[in-house]
């Protein structure tokens, strides 16, 4: 019980990236859910064949540790100089809440998406950038232009959808060049 009312702390760790229609920003939670069902509908265009519930599973626990450690903004570099040393020290204590079988199979599942290995977790890291660069497409780009991000910076960190999906990168890269079009992206 103690984890999973540790769980609904996800709730309150908000996010740069902002709801659809220009709304609030959104949280680590809602971030989770929307993978996880993206991963669902989305999971014919995996380059490989995957398990479509356990990556579901690794979507909606791969943030957990950002109750202890916070969000690092993908494109902060002076935040991701700390984030592994933090979210590690997050993991500690927040899967040891858990029953020691538990705490082991979803400490697992979050190593497994840290070390991006397995087609699960290539897939799962595709939705991971997907899922906000879809978000920020529909808000104008907006979170780019108020950090003022180049195209080339956000894709770079799109390398990691490849790994996951060819399809769904050759989508992004017509997001990308359609915002950068619009001087959305620098």
């Amino acid at each position: 019980m103690n984890f999973i009312l540790e769980l609904d702390k996800e709730k309150n760790i908000l996010r740069q990236t902002h709801l659809t229609g220009h709304g609030r920003r959104e949280d680590d939670a809602e971030h989770a859910w929307h993978m996880a069902i993206m991963c669902y509908l989305l999971s014919e265009y995996s380059n490989e064949k995957i398990d479509v519930l356990h990556t579901m599973i690794m979507c909606l626990i791969h943030d957990v540790v950002e109750i202890d450690a916070g969000d690092t903004y993908a494109y902060d570099e002076e935040g991701k100089k700390t984030q592994h040393a933090r979210e590690e020290k997050a993991a500690d204590r927040i899967f040891a809440l858990l029953p020691d079988d538990q705490a082991k199979d979803l400490r697992a599942l979050f190593e497994e998406f840290e070390e991006d290995l397995t087609p699960e977790a290539h897939f799962a890291h595709a939705m991971d950038n997907f899922q906000p660069l879809l978000l920020n497409n529909a808000n104008d780009g907006a979170d780019w232009v108020e950090h003022k991000v180049s195209r080339d910076t956000v894709e770079g960190r799109q390398g990691k959808t490849r790994k996951g999906s060819e399809v769904l990168y050759e989508r992004t890269e017509e997001i990308l060049d359609e915002q950068k079009k619009r001087g959305h992206l620098s």
